[in-house]
């Protein structure tokens, strides 16, 4: 059974970037060749994969924090949930490797080395999920100095896709880590 943030990333969030899918489409057909007319789409789908990445990992975060303290006394259960949400850089930031590494840290676990040893296809998604936040960065403050990737022409939903699918699989991948983690810190199931 997959966490409540899982399954809204592959439900709720999925259909959101469809829908930036079907526009795309719809203004640039499904055929092969240039479409100048849907640059605008290819950033904006940028923006919001970053977005909906970001808040499912926010979610995630919020999901775990309150099952690890679920079984304190109420009080202490305030304490607990502050803590580990104070400073947390997914309330300010991208969700970059490095925001990922330490908000999830806080929970026990060296996040990165761990996803990258169950799957090593790990580091290439991480890799993929920097290059998003960089394009994200320069759509958002219209700053291309330096260029990212390609340039802004270079940005096409062929990379926008494989973006979507580097978070597709680190949602997942983060899921089941972060199962296994509290399963055994817990000694039972989180979700």
């Amino acid at each position: 059974m997959p966490s409540a943030a899982y399954e809204s990333w592959r439900t709720t969030r999925a259909a959101a970037l469809d829908e930036v899918e079907a526009a795309h489409a719809a203004v640039g057909g499904t055929g092969p060749g240039r479409r100048h007319a849907t640059r605008q789409l290819n950033r904006a789908y940028i923006l919001l994969l970053a977005a909906e990445f970001q808040g499912f990992c926010r979610k995630l975060h919020d999901e775990c924090a309150a099952i690890i303290a679920s079984g304190s006394p109420a009080g202490v259960r305030e304490l607990i949930l502050e803590n580990l949400g104070f400073g947390r850089q997914l309330d300010r930031g991208n969700a970059t490797p490095g925001s990922l590494g330490a908000d999830f840290g806080r929970l026990g676990l060296k996040f990165w080395p761990e996803l990258v040893g169950r799957d090593k296809k790990a580091a290439a998604w991480q890799r993929q999920l920097d290059e998003l936040n960089g394009w994200r960065n320069a759509i958002a403050h219209d700053n291309f100095n330096p260029p990212r990737p390609g340039d802004t022409i270079g940005l096409r939903l062929d990379r926008v896709r494989r973006y979507r699918r580097a978070c597709r699989r680190l949602a997942r991948a983060f899921d089941a880590l972060l199962f296994d983690h509290l399963s055994a810190r817990l000694g039972r199931s989180p979700w």
